[in-house]
């Protein structure tokens, strides 16, 4: 049965509308906290005096400004608020790797008081995507990169979350011989130390940032609750004789994922 507006009103909100109003101004006033479980429908149903239906309708519009994470079979619960902050102006830097002999990641972690897990999932060569093969300036028709595909967890007091996906593309002519072409090991200080190795020390990033909403493998993957978006960040490692070395596509939880980049302006 299809719900009808209710009041005497110029605007009648439907009674699911109403619901999610009383139920979001709980949210955002803290009376409902963060982790807190929500009334099954039946019990939201009775208090509000309406079917299932409607509080189910609710919740979902709820669900959908991410307010809550619907767990099947456990319940709902008020999101909790994460932000694991990428630190564009640091996160490469040569200092923080000889400091901490960690890759960005799990520096970024560390200094946020959070226990990191990555999980390389596949190193192959392959043909490059056409815009991969335009910014690392490769040949778009032939196996002319190395493409390594990485999974990103962070671990708190109560959970481990999924947060991000990374594939990497590494020109083969760079990777040839070494453990960036083979290996899910990189050593102290990881990739970036690799590519030093190699001749191809970072001195400047270039980092293209845009939102839109998931695909359906990235919903899987990422374990997405309804209506959250992704970050998704081309970033392109540059060398001091301007030679891109790699470009890595991050699709970021946007409901975890913040940006802070902290850096000069040119004169």
């Amino acid at each position: 049965m299809s719900e009808k507006p209710q009041g005497n009103g110029v605007e009648k909100k439907l009674p699911s509308r109403r619901i999610a109003d009383e139920l979001r101004a709980a949210i955002t006033s803290g009376e409902l906290p963060e982790g807190r479980k929500l009334e099954s429908e039946r019990k939201l149903a009775e208090r509000f005096e309406s079917a299932r239906n409607t509080a189910r309708e609710a919740v979902r519009l709820l669900a959908e400004e991410g307010l809550v994470d619907v767990q099947h079979g456990r319940g709902v619960f008020v999101r909790r608020k994460r932000k694991l902050l990428r630190f564009g102006s640091e996160r490469y830097s040569k200092r923080l790797r000889e400091q901490t002999g960690l890759s960005p990641y799990r520096a970024e972690l560390a200094k946020q008081g959070l226990t990191p897990r990555v999980d390389c999932t596949s190193i192959e060569r392959v043909v490059p995507p056409s815009q991969i093969a335009e910014r690392l300036e490769v040949d778009p028709g032939q196996a002319s990169v190395v493409r390594r595909e990485n999974w990103y967890y962070a671990s708190d007091d109560q959970a481990e979350y999924v947060v991000q996906v990374g594939v990497t593309y590494i020109p083969w002519l760079i990777a040839e011989g070494s453990v960036l072409a083979t290996s899910a090991k990189m050593g102290k200080g990881s990739l970036y130390a690799r590519f030093e190795d190699l001749g191809h020390p970072m001195a400047r990033s270039r980092e293209e940032i845009t939102a839109r909403m998931p695909s359906q493998e990235e919903v899987q993957g990422l374990k997405l609750p309804d209506g959250v978006p992704v970050i998704d960040v081309l970033h392109t490692g540059i060398d001091p004789d301007g030679v891109a070395f790699e470009v890595t596509r991050f699709v970021m939880r946007a409901d975890f994922g913040g940006l802070d980049y902290n850096m000069p302006i040119e004169g």
